[in-house]
């Protein structure tokens, strides 16, 4: 009798990609397939994550499957763990992926120093990171950093600007994470943030006790690995005691690096040093004597190529 043949089924390439996808990741990916594999578009997952008593925006959604942030919170795995049934998954397939030693491991990366191994305050900053859910590698590296720092008449931290150039290492980047780290008797509450060009403020976070703040940056751009990126922005403090020194710790080795620091013209030091170290509490290598003068009252340091660890300017009064 006559009869039909039956062709390849349309969609079992994507499901092979899916299953691929949930035994070696990564997350997003996996997270992104599964999705478009149920045809659900992000306002009816959240309508359904909601249905469960669990609140996630579509926008984070969205960040989650664009690997721009990574569920990292105890609220935030309840949902993945939500994501699993509404999208007919094996459970623990999603979650799983979220493990540091899941996936790929992708194209060879030294592994960022911690913020504990660079400032005092590390703690506090991690802490504050953790809670934005952004990954520890923001996606960028830094071909060009110029900051400009401002000690007041009081001989306080009065400000700091900056120029910042990035080059995108993976795609969906659109943010940045600054934090700025007070003198003692700071009231990081009080410190302002201004976003200058390209670039305007997001999510703020500080910490009272170590004086802290962390700054989330929003890009005009959603950048694709390789692209880069020119962004300004800056601090207003003042609400600090005397300051000694102005230090920045680098997780990765990267591009340029200028430090200026100009002070007041009621508030010049006798004595300016350019210092380098591995870590808090290291010795301070690289020790050299800067001159402040000129109109400006200004030193500055210049590093081509910094390497992880920290690099500063500290100055005396007396």
């Amino acid at each position: 009798m006559p009869g039909t043949a039956e062709g390849p089924d349309p969609l079992s390439g994507d499901r092979d990609a899916l299953a691929r996808l949930l035994r070696a990741g990564p997350f997003h990916a996996a997270l992104r397939a599964a999705i478009a594999a149920r045809g659900l578009p992000l306002h009816r997952v959240r309508h359904r994550l909601a249905a469960r008593g669990i609140k996630l925006g579509v926008t984070s959604l969205s960040y989650w499957q664009q690997g721009a942030r990574r569920p990292r919170r105890p609220e935030s795995l309840k949902a993945v763990r939500a994501l699993e049934e509404i999208l007919e998954l094996p459970a623990g397939s999603l979650v799983r992926l979220l493990s540091p030693v899941a996936g790929p491991a992708g194209p060879a990366r030294p592994a960022a120093r911690s913020y504990r191994a660079l400032l005092e305050v590390g703690a506090a900053v991690e802490e504050l990171l953790g809670g934005l859910e952004l990954p520890a590698d923001g996606g960028l590296h830094t071909l060009g950093h110029h900051e400009r720092v401002r000690i007041g008449p009081l001989r306080e931290l009065r400000a700091r600007d900056s120029q910042h150039v990035v080059r995108a290492h993976r795609d969906g980047v659109d943010r940045y994470l600054a934090v700025h780290h007070g003198d003692p008797g700071c009231d990081p509450s009080r410190v302002r943030v201004r976003a200058r060009e390209n670039c305007r403020t997001g999510r703020v976070r500080w910490h009272r006790e170590a004086g802290v703040v962390v700054a989330e940056l929003l890009f005009d751009a959603r950048l694709r690995s390789g692209d880069t990126y020119v962004f300004g922005y800056g601090f207003e403090d003042g609400t600090g005691g005397v300051s000694s020194e102005y230090l920045r710790g680098f997780s990765y080795a990267g591009g340029q690096y200028v430090l200026q620091v100009g002070f007041d013209e009621a508030a010049l030091p006798v004595r300016c040093v350019r210092f380098r170290q591995a870590g808090p509490g290291a010795p301070r290598t690289g020790l050299a004597d800067l001159t402040a003068n000129g109109p400006h009252r200004s030193v500055h340091l210049v590093d081509q190529g910094v390497r992880r660890g920290i690099l500063g300017i500290g100055w005396d009064w007396v």
